[in-house]
């Protein structure tokens, strides 16, 4: 007993004498469900990381995993925050149908522009209207993919008309409603999964962000790009979501929990924002050099869809309502933070 005494109390010294002996140190996992080469890891988890390394004097590492390399679905990436197979994990709520209702104001059809205003709105909007449903995680950024273009193989969509009989992938459930309202055919399926199928003809095209376009290789299987006008807004969009295990995060000396949270929330937001809106661009640059093009939505036949999606807004407040939100104040709310 002695002994183990007088050990005790010489690692207590020496970490006294020595305190970056007893500092913590932490190596973050993070998992995600796109390809390495995406601009989610490259231009902002790994910066975003290399930013946590600098101001922790090298006390906080990051593991990252793409492309579901820590198995499941990308349906599974919030359980897998939620036990700590994962510490931090980069997912769409919008996989977990039902789970996260109230963010999915901010998908319903016509409220997002771009990536940058888009991502705003849904920090803002998680902040004021949705935080209860993710109280189970520390959350370090909210943002959109700027919006869903139609990627289509055989036949641009440049009215409502062009719609009936297409089936194209759809990465949530309101992208599928939407769809669905507008003519076309909905089809669910992992985005690694979405280049093979059209491929082989099982769908038409994809309902999919700028940002998944080169790193899925969809612009290897269409030709036509389909989205509003610049300034107007698309029929359906996407919020992606940064969640960390709550326990992980509060179990981080407060000097480490300090640099995560300066480089979280709003100045994240901004971050994924112009990321998606810089590379929306130069994918557009790309997709027309190599022959690929671009559509933009007249005026007149964006007025049309708008008419054909305001079901899926009504039908959505109901729905709201029935779980007890207001869906009416969710959906108003969604509308006016995005036009801000």
């Amino acid at each position: 007993m002695q002994r183990r005494l007088a050990v005790l109390a010489l690692a207590l010294g020496a970490s006294i004498g020595n305190p970056a002996a007893a500092a913590q140190e932490v190596t973050l996992k993070i998992a995600h469900f796109l390809p390495s080469a995406a601009a989610a890891q490259q231009m902002v988890l790994e910066p975003w990381c290399a930013t946590l390394a600098q101001e922790s004097s090298g006390r906080i590492g990051c593991q990252i995993y793409p492309a579901m390399q820590l198995g499941g679905t990308p349906g599974q990436l919030a359980d897998q925050a939620l036990r700590g197979v994962a510490d931090i994990v980069w997912t769409a709520p919008g996989y977990s149908a039902g789970r996260f209702p109230a963010i999915e104001a901010m998908e319903l059809p016509f409220v997002v522009r771009d990536a940058a205003s888009g991502s705003r709105a849904a920090w803002n909007f998680y902040e004021q209207y949705a935080q209860q449903e993710f109280s189970k995680y520390k959350v370090l950024a909210v943002h959109v993919d700027g919006g869903v273009a139609l990627h289509t193989s055989k036949q641009a969509i440049a009215s409502l008309e062009d719609f009936k009989g297409l089936k194209l992938r759809t990465p949530t459930r309101m992208a599928s409603k939407t769809l669905a309202a507008l003519g076309g055919e909905p089809v669910s399926m992992p985005p690694g999964q979405v280049t093979e199928a059209i491929s082989k003809g099982v769908v038409d095209g994809a309902m999919g962000a700028w940002e998944v376009v080169l790193p899925t290789k969809l612009d290897e299987v269409t030709k036509y790009h389909t989205q509003p006008a610049a300034g107007q807004a698309y029929p359906a969009a996407t919020v992606l979501v940064l969640l960390m295990n709550r326990q992980k995060y509060d179990g981080l000396a407060p000097d480490l929990k300090a640099v995560i949270d300066r480089n979280s929330g709003p100045a994240l937001v901004e971050r994924f924002g112009k990321v998606w809106d810089d590379v929306a661009a130069q994918t557009q640059a790309k997709v027309r050099a190599a022959g690929g093009q671009v559509v933009d939505i007249s005026e007149a036949d964006l007025s049309a869809m708008k008419n054909a999606a305001r079901a899926v807004d009504t039908e959505w407040r109901a729905e709201m309502d029935k779980k007890g939100l207001d869906g009416t104040k969710l959906s108003e709310a969604a509308h006016a933070l995005a036009r801000q």
